[in-house]
């Protein structure tokens, strides 16, 4: 990214994408007239930043609204509340979704699903250009297939069932930059794929973040993909956020003992290290009628009574104003028997 680049410029001063107490309630129909019984609090109050050339890693366990997240940001879904701000701009009010697409792009994480089985390769990465009314589509996506590593002249005329998983993904990632866009989101983009695919992707990935002065909001299960690929990791559980802080920060030290059980949770390749009781234990709560006060107090060991009854807040830990975690461990003023000493060792 050149220094004249306008990316460049906004950088400094505020970030490429703001999410502001984002929420989405899904309803459950039933009876004889099909009438709302019940709703899942897919996504309640979920805000964050993301700041022009960073990669913000998203974890937690299915279900906890991670794609329900990227399919809000790029209007996929329909938000129930809450605000999202690109580049300073309020989708819905100075900012509309044509344009909001222009400028945001996803990889999803089934490659076949995602693409027209009728449209050749060439098509498919041309199509949203094409759509868009941007010059020379045909051109942008034949250079664009190169640079993903499709030799055009093999690839342009095949369609997607003549490809294997790791092609199929090539060709997701080079159609979302054939908008030029400055924020991909990838939803589990390399999960589906080999080890030695998945290595080649994530390098690919890491090069067009340099080349074209990127943005991504990267979505994974794999806590060594978030760790290599990404700059900030945000955990989310049951619809809400508990913990978001620099790589480095939260690799060392988990302020949030939801958090803590998923690092627990990874495979270890030391053979004298064996898990020999589960990390975390139960289910998630049902998320159409989440449990009052801290989401996680019905699985967490640390839980006192203030945690059934308060909703911590997201703030800085004492000592890393950078490193965020919504428990009342890290609360002086919340009443834990705990309180202000952080996760027990």
């Amino acid at each position: 990214m050149s220094a004249t680049d306008p990316r460049a410029a906004g950088a400094a001063t505020r970030p490429l994408i703001s999410v502001l107490k984002l929420k989405k309630h899904f309803p459950v129909r039933g009876g004889v007239f099909g009438r709302t019984q019940a709703v899942v609090q897919a996504v309640d109050g979920v805000s964050f930043d993301v700041k022009p050339g960073e990669t913000l890693g998203i974890v937690g366990e299915s279900g906890c609204g991670k794609s329900t997240t990227a399919k809000l940001l790029i209007g996929l879904t329909e938000r129930d509340d809450g605000d999202i701000l690109f580049d300073g701009h309020a989708l819905g009010a100075q900012l509309t979704l044509k344009d909001l697409r222009k400028n945001v792009q996803m990889v999803f994480q089934d490659s076949y699903a995602s693409l027209n089985p009728r449209l050749t390769i060439e098509d498919s990465v041309a199509f949203g250009a094409r759509v868009q009314g941007l010059d020379n589509p045909e051109d942008r996506a034949r250079a664009l297939m190169e640079r993903v590593g499709l030799d055009p002249d093999r690839f342009a005329h095949r369609y997607p069932h003549e490809l294997s998983g790791g092609q199929r993904q090539r060709v997701n990632i080079a159609r979302a930059l054939a908008m030029s866009p400055r924020l991909v989101v990838l939803d589990e983009a390399v999960s589906a794929l080999d080890k030695s695919v998945e290595a080649q992707v994530l390098n690919l990935l890491s090069d067009l973040r340099k080349e074209f002065g990127l943005t991504y909001i990267f979505i994974s299960h794999d806590l060594n993909v978030v760790r290599y690929i990404s700059d900030r990791i945000l955990v989310m559980y049951l619809g809400e956020v508990v913990e978001v802080a620099p790589v480095d920060s939260i690799w060392t030290e988990q302020a949030h003992p939801y958090t803590r059980s998923l690092f627990s949770a990874m495979p270890s390749m030391d053979p004298d290290n064996r898990t020999k009781e589960p990390p975390l234990a139960g289910d998630p709560p049902n998320p159409i009628n989440p449990p009052p006060g801290c989401r996680f107090h019905t699985r967490c060991r640390f839980a006192a009574d203030v945690c059934k009854l308060r909703v911590p807040k997201l703030a800085g830990i004492a000592r890393n104003s950078d490193h965020l975690a919504a428990c009342h461990l890290h609360d002086a003023e919340s009443g834990h028997p705990g309180a202000g000493k952080g996760i027990p060792a």
